[in-house]
């Protein structure tokens, strides 16, 4: 996580197409430009929270931030098109879409992962998901200043465009699905995995061409998400020879 310090520094960044997490405002601040940068955030979409002073000192650890910071993304979220660009260098090229998965340390385990199966990016979900933060990056060991990763404003609209450019939709679900081993990979894909307790959402699943699950020997019904995506992507690339 990278931080804006100050009241201006943050309004400006607000007004701006900056990148932007989280707004924090010291409690008990006031005045015009305090106000200002409360509808700024809002009309941006981006969270807003008043916090206590410990709080704000440990978010910022600097005792001249006038009581208000900003956290912006520490990596660069590149275009959808960017990552297709990639991928269409590929026979087979393989994206991994992420539907509102929303802790930090499972999104950094599937970026490792995604990179090291041969992935050509992920996509993340803009809202409802865990945000790039210093956990992610920490978990991913690397791998997220290595993988391209976007963000879908419009998940839907997203998976109509990647099914335009020739890719086939793979969603992992517990209903209505197939054996994760009985689809042939020697596709353009796109997998999707959803969130840990609801997992993908109905409208994202009734655009998939193919759900699949993974077969379940013990009392509990579901694997965690992120060793769920490492059995599923490498099984894709057994399939294909892990030809990389």
């Amino acid at each position: 996580m990278q931080l804006i310090i100050g009241r201006k520094p943050v309004l400006e960044a607000l007004n701006s197409d900056a990148k932007l997490d989280h707004v924090y405002i010291l409690y008990g601040q006031r005045g015009g430009i305090i106000d200002a940068i409360i509808v700024a955030a809002k009309k941006r979409g981006v969270k807003c929270s008043q916090v206590t002073a410990e709080k704000f000192k440990h978010i910022t650890k600097n005792p001249n931030a006038q009581g208000v910071a900003a956290s912006r993304p520490a990596i660069h979220f590149y275009t959808l098109e960017e990552i297709l660009k990639e991928a269409k260098q590929q026979t087979y090229p393989l994206i991994v879409i992420l539907d509102s998965i929303q802790d930090t340390h499972n999104v950094g385990a599937i970026l490792r992962t995604a990179e090291c199966s041969g992935a050509s990016g992920v996509i993340i979900t803009k809202h409802n998901s865990a945000p790039i933060n210093e956990t992610v990056i920490k978990t991913s060991a690397g791998a997220a200043s290595q993988i391209k990763i976007c963000q879908a404003n419009n998940l839907s609209h997203t998976i109509k465009h990647l099914k335009e450019e020739g890719f086939w939709i793979i969603g992992a679900s517990l209903t209505n699905s197939k054996l994760y081993t009985e689809v042939d990979y020697n596709i353009p894909i796109a997998v999707i995995l959803g969130n840990e307790e609801k997992g993908i959402r109905k409208l994202t699943a009734d655009l998939c061409d193919h759900l699949i699950k993974i077969p379940m020997a013990g009392k509990i019904q579901s694997l965690n998400v992120s060793v769920a995506a490492g059995i599923i992507l490498f099984e894709i690339q057994k399939q294909r020879g892990f030809a990389f």
